[in-house]
């Protein structure tokens, strides 16, 4: 056991000033500061973003109940969107019952805003912005989804068949395990992108990965230029990603039949089935105002501020010392 924290005063120190400065970019672009819960009584339903379960138990007669740990706090914050906050930004923890790693951590922190009244391309601008003020980088390069995997394996992600992109991704010398040998067509698409094409992005200046597979993107507005992508864009920085952004859906029915084929997917995959946020799409009834979002982790940001190289160096406690 280990008492201390992982990492100095000074990492500390610089980790409240770089704290201060993101409210100090949302100050001067008036753009509201709030607070959601992080307990809650459903959770997103994505098969790939596993959630922490907790209980709760309001009386020793009453059988406890299972609550979520927030993934993200996107749901509560377009109930907010709703009922008319105006554009809003939350700093906040998030939890992922996931693997620990030099990305990774169960607990982090996490940047998530709204700014109503734009677009994907739109909000670009404003998180190209946001770079250029915090880690003080060129300006950010912007590449189509379609146009990466062009340019790094030489195919078209839109059109290629399932068979030949397993085999792209084995010539390429990519160990593929059992349990992924059932994967579909973006399963595919994903582990492409996550083994031979995101260590390559953005070296030496951001980009801004656009216009994904519709597919891909369970919470964003289908093009209307072309309806086989999603208004959904994704920031890499020194092969990291940073945030995930979407021209956000506001249609309550089309938003419960995509939760409801990721229930379908969850039960192939024998995961446990949780409850839809039904307040969430109550809200997306009433009406969501046009709006463009974005999900930031804070932890690698400051990683790639402070040039450090595993999370845990800019944590004061990482997963091993909580």
């Amino acid at each position: 056991m280990n008492w201390q924290p992982g990492i100095s005063r000074q990492v500390l120190e610089r980790r409240a000033q770089f704290l201060a400065s993101i409210r100090q970019f949302f100050k001067e672009r008036d753009i509201l500061e709030v607070e959601t819960p992080l307990l809650s009584h459903s959770t997103n339903p994505h098969p790939f973003v596993p959630s922490l379960i907790a209980e709760y138990q309001p009386h020793p007669d009453v059988p406890p109940t299972a609550c979520y740990l927030q993934t993200s706090p996107e749901f509560a914050m377009k109930r907010l969107l709703a009922m008319g906050s105006g554009s809003i930004y939350q700093l906040c923890k998030a939890f992922r019952n996931d693997f620990c790693g030099k990305l990774h951590n169960p607990e982090f922190t996490m940047l998530e805003w709204y700014h109503v009244g734009y677009d994907h391309h739109q909000l670009m601008d404003e998180v190209d912005a946001f770079l250029k003020c915090m880690l003080h980088v060129p300006p950010a390069e912007r590449v189509s989804y379609q146009a990466l995997f062009q340019q790094h394996l030489n195919t078209d992600p839109l059109t290629v068949e399932t068979a030949e992109l397993k085999k792209i991704i084995e010539q390429q010398g990519i160990e593929v395990a059992i349990a992924d040998s059932e994967l579909d067509k973006d399963g595919w698409l994903n582990l492409a992108m996550s083994h031979l094409i995101e260590p390559k992005l953005g070296k030496t200046r951001p980009v801004f990965v656009y216009d994904y597979p519709a597919s891909q993107a369970a919470l964003a507005k289908i093009s209307s230029h072309d309806a086989r992508l999603a208004e959904r864009f994704e920031v890499y920085y020194q092969g990291i990603e940073l945030g995930n952004g979407f021209h956000e859906l506001s249609n309550e029915n089309e938003q419960r039949k995509r939760f409801k084929q990721q229930l379908k997917e969850r039960e192939r995959q024998e995961l446990p089935i949780v409850p839809l946020d039904e307040n969430f799409l109550k809200a997306l009834e009433h009406g969501l105002p046009d709006c463009a979002g974005i999900a930031i982790g804070i932890d690698r940001l400051l990683m790639i501020a402070l040039k450090k190289w595993n999370i845990r160096d800019v944590m004061g406690f990482d997963f091993d010392r909580s």
